[in-house]
Protein backbone atom coordinates (compact mmCIF):
# COMPACT_ATOMS: atom_id res chain seq x y z
CA UNK A 1 0.00 0.00 0.00
CA UNK A 2 1.21 3.60 -0.94
CA UNK A 3 2.38 5.64 2.25
CA UNK A 4 0.56 8.77 0.50
CA UNK A 5 -3.57 8.70 0.67
CA UNK A 6 -3.76 12.10 -0.86
CA UNK A 7 -5.72 12.00 -4.17
CA UNK A 8 -4.36 13.95 -6.82
CA UNK A 9 -6.50 17.11 -6.74
CA UNK A 10 -5.61 17.66 -3.25
CA UNK A 11 -2.49 17.61 -0.69
CA UNK A 12 -2.93 16.87 2.85
CA UNK A 13 -0.79 19.18 5.07
CA UNK A 14 0.73 17.11 8.18
CA UNK A 15 2.54 13.82 8.64
CA UNK A 16 0.89 10.62 7.06
CA UNK A 17 2.86 7.91 8.30
CA UNK A 18 4.73 7.67 11.61
CA UNK A 19 6.78 5.22 13.77
CA UNK A 20 7.13 2.21 11.93
CA UNK A 21 4.13 -0.39 12.36
CA UNK A 22 4.26 -3.43 14.13
CA UNK A 23 4.89 -6.54 12.32
CA UNK A 24 1.02 -7.32 13.87
CA UNK A 25 -0.10 -3.81 12.90
CA UNK A 26 1.22 -4.23 9.10
CA UNK A 27 -0.43 -7.27 8.98
CA UNK A 28 -3.78 -6.10 9.50
CA UNK A 29 -3.30 -3.79 7.36
CA UNK A 30 -2.49 -5.82 4.52
CA UNK A 31 -5.31 -8.12 4.99
CA UNK A 32 -7.79 -6.45 7.16
CA UNK A 33 -8.05 -2.75 5.97
CA UNK A 34 -8.80 -4.02 2.26
CA UNK A 35 -12.26 -5.79 3.05
CA UNK A 36 -13.03 -2.70 5.74
CA UNK A 37 -12.62 -0.07 3.16
CA UNK A 38 -14.16 1.20 -0.10
CA UNK A 39 -12.59 2.33 -3.50
CA UNK A 40 -11.21 4.97 -4.44
CA UNK A 41 -13.95 6.31 -7.11
CA UNK A 42 -17.54 6.36 -7.69
CA UNK A 43 -20.10 6.77 -4.76
CA UNK A 44 -19.67 6.23 -1.07
CA UNK A 45 -23.04 5.13 0.59
CA UNK A 46 -22.60 4.74 4.03
CA UNK A 47 -26.39 2.93 3.71
CA UNK A 48 -23.92 0.62 1.51
CA UNK A 49 -21.22 0.30 3.14
CA UNK A 50 -22.89 -0.98 6.51
CA UNK A 51 -26.58 -2.26 5.49
CA UNK A 52 -28.78 -3.13 7.62
CA UNK A 53 -28.05 -1.05 10.28
CA UNK A 54 -31.20 2.00 11.17
CA UNK A 55 -28.44 5.07 11.57
CA UNK A 56 -24.93 5.82 10.20
CA UNK A 57 -22.08 7.69 12.01
CA UNK A 58 -18.78 9.43 10.51
CA UNK A 59 -15.91 10.32 12.06
CA UNK A 60 -13.58 12.59 10.63
CA UNK A 61 -9.96 12.02 11.50
CA UNK A 62 -10.80 9.32 13.98
CA UNK A 63 -7.00 9.77 15.51
CA UNK A 64 -6.10 6.95 17.67
CA UNK A 65 -9.60 5.84 17.24
CA UNK A 66 -10.27 5.43 21.36
CA UNK A 67 -13.43 7.51 20.10
CA UNK A 68 -14.54 5.73 16.97
CA UNK A 69 -14.05 2.16 18.46
CA UNK A 70 -15.83 2.95 21.85
CA UNK A 71 -18.57 4.78 20.60
CA UNK A 72 -19.21 1.67 18.05
CA UNK A 73 -18.99 -1.12 21.11
CA UNK A 74 -21.54 1.07 22.97
CA UNK A 75 -23.55 1.06 20.10
CA UNK A 76 -24.08 -2.00 17.92
CA UNK A 77 -27.15 -1.47 15.97
CA UNK A 78 -25.24 1.67 14.56
CA UNK A 79 -23.05 1.44 11.64
CA UNK A 80 -19.97 3.78 12.15
CA UNK A 81 -17.45 5.08 9.19
CA UNK A 82 -13.87 6.22 10.24
CA UNK A 83 -11.54 8.04 7.87
CA UNK A 84 -8.09 9.16 8.73
CA UNK A 85 -5.35 9.58 6.37
CA UNK A 86 -2.16 8.73 9.39
CA UNK A 87 -1.58 5.31 8.67
CA UNK A 88 -0.40 4.65 12.74
CA UNK A 89 -4.04 5.70 13.40
CA UNK A 90 -5.70 3.71 10.45
CA UNK A 91 -3.60 0.53 11.97
CA UNK A 92 -4.72 0.97 16.08
CA UNK A 93 -8.24 1.11 14.54
CA UNK A 94 -8.07 -2.49 13.36
CA UNK A 95 -6.44 -3.62 16.09
CA UNK A 96 -9.18 -2.48 18.17
CA UNK A 97 -12.01 -3.93 16.23
CA UNK A 98 -10.42 -7.06 15.51
CA UNK A 99 -9.76 -7.19 19.75
CA UNK A 100 -13.41 -6.21 20.30
CA UNK A 101 -15.02 -8.24 17.07
CA UNK A 102 -16.80 -5.06 15.71
CA UNK A 103 -18.80 -5.56 12.90
CA UNK A 104 -20.40 -2.41 12.58
CA UNK A 105 -16.96 -0.11 11.74
CA UNK A 106 -15.45 0.70 8.17
CA UNK A 107 -12.48 2.63 7.87
CA UNK A 108 -10.69 4.04 5.38
CA UNK A 109 -6.76 5.56 5.10
CA UNK A 110 -7.33 8.99 3.15
CA UNK A 111 -8.46 12.95 3.07
CA UNK A 112 -11.96 13.14 4.70
CA UNK A 113 -12.42 15.91 1.84
CA UNK A 114 -12.44 13.93 -0.64
CA UNK A 115 -14.77 11.15 0.98
CA UNK A 116 -17.54 13.55 1.75
CA UNK A 117 -17.68 15.10 -1.82
CA UNK A 118 -18.42 11.57 -2.97
CA UNK A 119 -21.58 10.69 -0.39
CA UNK A 120 -24.85 11.51 -1.13
CA UNK A 121 -27.12 13.96 0.43
CA UNK A 122 -28.69 13.10 4.05
CA UNK A 123 -26.67 10.06 4.76
CA UNK A 124 -25.32 10.46 8.50
CA UNK A 125 -27.37 10.88 11.48
CA UNK A 126 -24.72 12.26 13.32
CA UNK A 127 -20.98 13.34 12.27
CA UNK A 128 -17.60 14.17 14.60
CA UNK A 129 -14.66 16.11 14.32
CA UNK A 130 -12.94 16.21 17.33
CA UNK A 131 -9.66 17.69 17.83
CA UNK A 132 -8.71 18.22 14.51
CA UNK A 133 -5.35 19.19 13.81
CA UNK A 134 -5.72 23.35 14.36
CA UNK A 135 -2.70 24.87 12.26
CA UNK A 136 -2.34 27.48 14.84
CA UNK A 137 -0.50 30.14 12.83
CA UNK A 138 -2.27 32.37 10.80
CA UNK A 139 -1.01 32.14 7.64
CA UNK A 140 -1.89 27.80 7.74
CA UNK A 141 -5.46 29.00 8.23
CA UNK A 142 -6.25 27.34 5.11
CA UNK A 143 -5.21 24.55 6.20
CA UNK A 144 -7.64 23.85 8.59
CA UNK A 145 -10.88 21.09 8.13
CA UNK A 146 -13.31 23.83 8.85
CA UNK A 147 -13.62 25.65 5.87
CA UNK A 148 -16.72 27.90 3.96
CA UNK A 149 -17.08 24.73 1.64
CA UNK A 150 -16.72 21.84 4.02
CA UNK A 151 -18.85 23.35 6.64
CA UNK A 152 -21.95 23.39 3.80
CA UNK A 153 -20.77 19.93 2.76
CA UNK A 154 -20.91 18.44 6.51
CA UNK A 155 -24.35 20.23 6.79
CA UNK A 156 -25.12 18.52 3.78
CA UNK A 157 -24.42 14.87 4.17
CA UNK A 158 -26.49 15.50 7.83
CA UNK A 159 -29.86 14.27 7.76
CA UNK A 160 -32.80 16.58 9.48
CA UNK A 161 -32.36 16.48 13.06
CA UNK A 162 -28.94 14.87 12.45
CA UNK A 163 -26.30 16.10 14.77
CA UNK A 164 -22.60 17.59 14.16
CA UNK A 165 -19.88 17.92 16.85
CA UNK A 166 -16.91 19.86 16.34
CA UNK A 167 -14.12 19.85 19.62
CA UNK A 168 -11.13 21.84 19.66
CA UNK A 169 -8.72 22.54 22.70
CA UNK A 170 -7.26 25.32 20.69
CA UNK A 171 -8.68 29.11 20.87
CA UNK A 172 -7.77 29.98 17.25
CA UNK A 173 -9.47 26.93 16.28
CA UNK A 174 -12.50 27.61 18.42
CA UNK A 175 -12.86 31.50 17.03
CA UNK A 176 -11.99 30.23 13.37
CA UNK A 177 -14.45 27.27 13.04
CA UNK A 178 -17.47 29.06 14.84
CA UNK A 179 -18.72 31.51 13.08
CA UNK A 180 -18.01 29.22 9.96
CA UNK A 181 -20.16 26.58 10.87
CA UNK A 182 -23.01 29.55 12.18
CA UNK A 183 -23.11 30.69 8.93
CA UNK A 184 -24.46 27.63 7.39
CA UNK A 185 -28.18 28.04 7.55
CA UNK A 186 -29.02 24.62 7.86
CA UNK A 187 -27.23 24.02 10.71
CA UNK A 188 -28.12 25.47 14.06
CA UNK A 189 -25.76 25.76 17.31
CA UNK A 190 -27.29 23.49 20.30
CA UNK A 191 -25.94 25.82 22.80
CA UNK A 192 -28.25 27.27 25.31
CA UNK A 193 -25.28 28.36 28.00
CA UNK A 194 -21.66 27.96 28.59
CA UNK A 195 -21.81 24.97 29.99
CA UNK A 196 -23.04 23.14 26.93
CA UNK A 197 -19.71 23.78 25.28
CA UNK A 198 -17.68 24.03 28.46
CA UNK A 199 -18.74 20.41 29.71
CA UNK A 200 -18.26 17.53 27.60
CA UNK A 201 -21.29 15.80 26.68
CA UNK A 202 -22.52 12.79 28.00
CA UNK A 203 -22.13 10.90 25.60
CA UNK A 204 -18.43 11.80 24.98
CA UNK A 205 -15.46 9.56 25.59
CA UNK A 206 -12.34 10.84 26.51
CA UNK A 207 -9.24 10.17 24.85
CA UNK A 208 -5.48 10.06 25.51
CA UNK A 209 -4.72 12.50 23.36
CA UNK A 210 -7.48 14.98 24.91
CA UNK A 211 -6.14 13.87 28.38
CA UNK A 212 -2.89 15.18 27.24
CA UNK A 213 -4.22 18.60 27.11
CA UNK A 214 -2.15 20.21 24.53
CA UNK A 215 -3.67 23.14 23.38
CA UNK A 216 -4.32 26.39 25.23
CA UNK A 217 -8.28 26.55 26.42
CA UNK A 218 -10.15 23.77 28.14
CA UNK A 219 -11.73 21.47 25.26
CA UNK A 220 -15.19 22.93 23.85
CA UNK A 221 -17.50 21.11 22.34
CA UNK A 222 -19.80 22.77 19.72
CA UNK A 223 -22.76 20.34 18.84
CA UNK A 224 -24.70 21.33 15.51
CA UNK A 225 -27.89 19.97 14.59
CA UNK A 226 -29.03 19.95 10.55
CA UNK A 227 -32.44 21.88 10.38
CA UNK A 228 -35.47 19.88 9.43
CA UNK A 229 -36.52 19.47 5.35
Amino acid sequence: MSDDPRPSSRRLYGRAKGHALSARQQQLVDAMLPGLSWADDGDVDPGALLPGFASHVLEIGFGAAEHLTGQAARSPDTGFIGIEPFLNGVAKALTAIEEHKLANVRVKRADARGEIERMPDACFDRVYLLFPDPWPKKRHAFRRFVQTDTAHELARILKPGGRLRVATDVRVYADWALPLLLDVPELGWTAKGADDWRIPPADHITTRYQSKHLGDIDPVFMDFERAAA
